[in-house]
């Protein structure tokens, strides 16, 4: 049996039954499926078990909670009830705010966003933050690691750095992954997925690459089996 790619799927749809159908072509090739904010608050709580089916596939629930303390607690032991996999909190909530998610959904994985894939080195300046992305990046995973958090979301730019940071038990995740000759979208900080493995992520995001083909099963096949060779030749890890 062929081990499922470490590919998140971003199921960015415009209705139920289309991501209910991407998920279906893609989830023979790829570990986990990803619900963002814009299907959970259309559809409601429901979009994850429409999503998982009877499928065994892990689902990432990426809410990006941002909020005081007390609020993300309550959020999160709520969201807990769906069973996902994975619960994205964002690290510059600040310490108590993982530690509130974690505490409160201890059967999931509360995966820290760093910084949004989509934020430059001069937007960061915009914003008011006076250090760059790659110092800014580091000082969040620690914050968020030391918090509870046990998985980090960064982009393929900066996760070589990260794990030298946090070490080989936090599982790393990067959006902003592209195959070689896909457009960037809004995305400002890419790599391709072969790149993104070997500087050390875990969980590949990839979206429109895949569900924006002719055929979202076959693309996502075409990246399982481009990452399959990857690993036959370097020894790449297995999906976590």
């Amino acid at each position: 049996m062929t081990i499922p790619a470490p590919v998140a799927v971003a199921l960015d749809a415009p209705d139920l039954e289309t991501a209910a159908l991407w998920a279906d072509l893609v989830t023979p090739h790829v570990s986990t499926v990803k619900i963002g904010l814009e299907l959970y608050l259309r559809y409601g709580p429901d979009v994850v078990a429409s999503i998982r089916g009877a499928s065994t596939v892990r689902v990432f629930l990426d809410l990006k909670l941002h909020d005081i303390p007390a609020t993300v607690a309550r959020s999160a032991r709520i969201v807990a009830r769906l069973h996902p996999d994975l619960l994205t909190v964002h690290a510059s909530g600040g310490p108590d705010v993982i530690r509130a998610a974690a505490e409160a959904a201890p059967d999931t994985m509360i995966a820290a966003v760093t910084l949004l894939t989509s934020l430059s080195e001069e937007q960061l300046g915009l914003i008011g933050v006076s250090a760059n992305v790659h110092d800014t990046v580091l000082r969040l995973s620690t914050l968020a690691v030391e918090a509870g958090a046990r998985g980090l979301v960064c982009s393929p730019r900066e996760v070589g750095a990260v794990r030298a940071e946090v070490g080989p038990d936090i599982v790393l995740i990067t959006p902003g992954v592209r195959p070689a000759g896909s457009a960037p979208h809004d995305q400002a900080r890419v790599a391709t997925p072969e790149e993104a493995v070997l500087a050390g992520s875990d969980l590949l995001v990839i979206g429109r690459p895949i569900t924006g083909a002719a055929d979202p099963g076959a693309a996502a096949a075409g990246v399982a089996a481009s990452l399959r060779r990857l690993a036959a030749v370097a020894g790449t890890p297995a999906p976590r």
